[in-house]
């Protein structure tokens, strides 16, 4: 049995890493410089391809991320992405208030449909304002403020996601532009300022339910997100 890969720190904008000696640094625009570690791979099976799952540690905060990737990604061809917020209620509990997890799911299946493609998996839950604060948002929200203003009365900005380690981890791959799944235009605009490559934004429409119609048509209004309803 082979040995772990070593941990590699990656900094944003030198050349593309080796594979024994990797420092990028990392550009940023109104974000503190992001160091990010790589840690190890390995092969994860789904129901629509297997993928490799890479591990990234952010030097600074401690928190773990994670990339999911399928096929040859360093041919120079831009790359079918998402970059994914980590939603726990979404994502492994199937909550109905998003549709957060019904993207990350359609997202590993147009990849694997494809035959190509990468996940940004970031751990900042919430919007960026953690867990717990998104169980006392969702109280909010139940007794009646929308998904915007249930964050803004906690006295936190209605989105806090940062996106400065999406560079240094797409530079790991090899990776200089992609075909990005989303429907928010802002984060979009957030990633070419941190120098990521856009030349595509694909809609990724799933997940409506009654019970998200309103944080759907919320974001829609208050966010900017490029979403149709299915009342209209």
């Amino acid at each position: 049995m082979s040995d772990p890969s070593p941990a590699v720190d990656l900094h944003a904008a030198d050349a593309p890493p080796t594979p024994a000696d990797a420092c990028l640094p990392a550009p940023s625009t109104g974000e503190a410089d992001a160091t990010i570690r790589y840690v190890d791979s390995c092969d994860l099976p789904t129901p629509w391809a297997t993928f490799r799952l890479h591990g990234f540690i952010d030097t600074a905060s401690g928190k773990e991320h994670v990339a999911l990737t399928l096929g040859e990604l360093d041919d120079g061809e831009p790359v079918l992405a998402r970059v994914h917020s980590e939603c726990l209620t979404g994502d492994a509990f199937f909550s109905q208030r998003c549709d957060c997890g019904a993207q990350l799911e359609e997202a590993l299946r147009r990849i694997a449909t494809e035959g190509r493609g990468i996940v940004l998996y970031l751990r900042q839950e919430g919007r960026g304002i953690g867990l717990i604060n998104k169980i006392r948002a969702y109280h909010l929200q139940d007794l009646g403020a929308d998904t915007v203003q249930a964050n803004e009365d906690l006295g936190f900005a209605a989105d806090q996601r940062h996106y400065g380690l999406c560079e240094p981890m797409l530079a790991h791959f090899g990776v200089g532009a992609l075909r990005l799944m989303t429907n928010n235009p802002a984060k979009v605009v957030a990633l070419q300022k941190l120098g990521v490559l856009i030349p595509e934004r694909i809609s990724i429409l799933v997940g409506h339910n009654p019970s998200n119609q309103r944080y759907l048509s919320t974001k829609r209004e208050k966010l900017g997100h490029v979403i149709g309803l299915p009342a209209e």
